[in-house]
């Protein structure tokens, strides 16, 4: 086992501006945060005080809904993951009251479990706190591509890392947060884990960062050589594209996030795991003279100039290959679920 890697540079950093340019942001292609953009935040604000304050304040928006809290022994120190076998979670979930998971990761500490509530629906738990606490870019952006706006609240808890399919604007509300961030060509040398069953719902790195086993995990030094590190105190706002390799620690026994996920792409679009699933199922165990010969097709009608493609074609020919829209996106979708249940 090795020490702790140092990531490559810290994530840019700019004066938090209201309202910020999302869309310019993620433009970027690069981790930017926001110094104090949330500063004025009232749960910035109660954070504060104190823990049991940002709870009270908190609290004020709950209406029962039961909430759902993953626990682990302290002996996983916070790392939600796999047991040895990789085909279990070393944690277990558990469905609860708001007031009472706050009482217990007010109560807890020393020994005491990893404890955290993962992606909450703000609108539908705590209704009415977006009225005091939001974020609102410039544009329009959320009116035209309405996000999802989630609460995270635990312990010293660690989301390994993983990435999720839209970007992502995440605000350290109370206690300190540590993101390490890799662009999107670093997933082989993150050494992604299973399929499923998987810890929050997406693939995540198999490599300890606290404890990197460079043996048997040799090119992660390589990964860290490109990351971004991201150190977060309370109203500041990170932000970073979609597919970016994210590992985050909760560096407080009491530490509250909000962040809206947005994506821009159609929503008569599929999610493109399901092109990649497909892919393992018609692609990858062909012979590799094919497999090159298939990446030279997917390049022309998929990756390539989309114009390119078309333009020796008269325009009424076009069929799927003309850009897409929700009717042409139904008759895909039949065809090849015609083509799948044979």
């Amino acid at each position: 086992m090795a020490d702790r890697l140092s990531a490559a540079r810290h994530a840019r950093e700019m004066t938090g501006t209201r309202p910020p340019d999302l869309a310019a942001l993620v433009q970027r292609d690069e981790p930017v945060i926001l110094r104090g953009y949330a500063a004025d935040w009232p749960l910035v604000r109660a954070g504060r005080i104190s823990g049991r304050a940002a709870a009270d304040y908190l609290l004020r928006f709950d209406r029962g809904r039961p909430v759902t809290g993953y626990v682990g022994d302290a002996a996983i120190r916070g790392r939600f993951h796999y047991d040895e076998t990789a085909t279990a979670l070393n944690f277990k979930s558990q469905t609860l009251p708001l007031r009472d998971l706050l009482a217990r990761l007010l109560d807890g500490e020393g020994d005491a479990p990893a404890l955290y509530m993962g992606s909450t629906d703000l609108d539908a738990y705590l209704p009415g706190f977006r009225d005091e606490n939001d974020l609102v870019p410039s544009g329009g952006l959320f009116a035209r591509h309405p996000p999802l706006a989630s609460i995270w609240i635990g312990n010293r808890t660690i989301a390994s890392a993983h990435y999720d399919m839209a970007n992502n604007a995440a605000i350290c509300a109370v206690g300190r947060r540590r993101f390490t961030l890799f662009p999107p060509d670093q997933i082989a040398n993150l050494y992604p884990g299973p399929l499923a069953p998987t810890p929050g719902g997406q693939v995540v790195s198999m490599v300890d960062f606290a404890r990197p086993d460079l043996d048997r995990y040799p090119r992660f030094a390589a990964a860290m050589a490109q990351a971004v590190v991201a150190e977060l105190e309370p109203g500041d706002l990170l932000v970073y594209p979609a597919l970016w390799w994210h590992h985050v620690e909760a560096l407080e026994a009491f530490n509250v996030l909000v962040n809206y996920w947005w994506n821009t792409a159609p929503a008569y679009l599929d999610t493109p795991m399901d092109t990649v699933m497909h892919a393992m199922l018609s692609l990858r165990d062909r012979p590799a003279a094919e497999k090159r010969a298939w990446r030279g097709i997917f390049d022309h009608y998929v990756f390539g100039d989309p114009e390119a493609v078309v333009a020796h074609l008269p325009p009424a020919s076009h069929g799927p290959l003309a850009p897409l829209d929700e009717a042409m996106a139904r008759r895909l979708r039949a065809y090849l679920l015609q083509r799948l249940n044979r």
